[in-house]
């Protein structure tokens, strides 16, 4: 079982792959990694959350999204993640264009590239939410879609950061604070992209233990480098900030 934990430091220079920061401004800016965000930002979003939150209990119709369409693009299989976000947008009062399994029910069975589809459903709508099952994707599918923002639910063992958006929240309303606490993550942390967002998010805060029991093959290793004292198999994680390995 490894033992993670997260210390404020002084500021380290980190490459994101040119993903653009949040800033504390969300609007039309996609969402790709967990890297994008800063403490602010989840301040910012969790006071939106718990206004979010009463629409969906007391199921208050809403009219945020009207007007607005979004594209699921799921290129990989999802009945929770899916059904969150078109149930979302629908109680938001937008409408959806839902595509499951593109390979065999959209052009790309056809030939159409990765891009080419982006494109296409970038002219239909206002956003596209895309799951997809190779590493990359969103960042390919943001760079391509040049007018409207592209939010990842998933691409292959790399990130999930809206599930641990999720996860942050349902935190910080259990225990009221993202700091000094103690996790248990088990399964597999070197391929588990939902294990990579949160612990990109913990990291955000100081004094955060995070313990990963796993198999010895699904272990991350203990070398160090990336100018912040990490590396993983595989670079599982390469621009996790503030976390000692210990």
């Amino acid at each position: 079982m490894l033992q993670i934990t997260s210390h404020l430091q002084s500021e380290v220079a980190i490459n994101t792959d040119e993903t653009t920061k949040i800033n504390g401004h969300f609007k039309g800016k996609d969402i790709v990694s967990l890297d994008q965000f800063s403490t602010e930002d989840l301040r910012i979003l969790f006071t939106l959350t718990r206004k979010m939150k009463q629409i969906a209990i007391n199921n208050e119709p809403s009219y945020i999204l009207a007007g607005n369409i979004i594209s699921l693009l799921f290129f990989e299989p999802s009945s929770r993640t899916f059904g969150s976000f078109a149930a979302a947008v629908k109680r938001l009062g937008g409408q959806t264009i839902e595509i499951q399994d593109p390979q065999t029910v959209s052009s790309v069975s056809k030939g159409e590239s990765f891009e080419d589809t982006i494109r296409t459903f970038e002219a239909y709508s206002d956003a596209i939410v895309l799951r997809h099952r190779i590493v990359g994707s969103a960042k390919q599918a943001a760079k391509t879609a040049t007018s409207i923002p592209v939010i990842n639910a998933g691409d292959g063992n790399n990130e999930h950061p809206t599930q641990t958006l999720l996860d942050l929240y349902t935190l910080y309303e259990k225990f009221g604070r993202l700091n000094n606490l103690t996790c248990l993550f088990a399964g597999d942390p070197l391929n588990s992209r939902t294990i990579h967002s949160l612990l990109r998010g913990l990291s955000l805060f100081a004094n955060n233990t995070v313990y990963l029991l796993s198999p010895p093959q699904l272990q991350f290793s203990r070398t160090a480098t990336c100018g912040i004292g990490l590396a993983y198999k595989k670079n599982a994680l390469p621009h996790l900030r503030n976390i000692r390995m210990s």
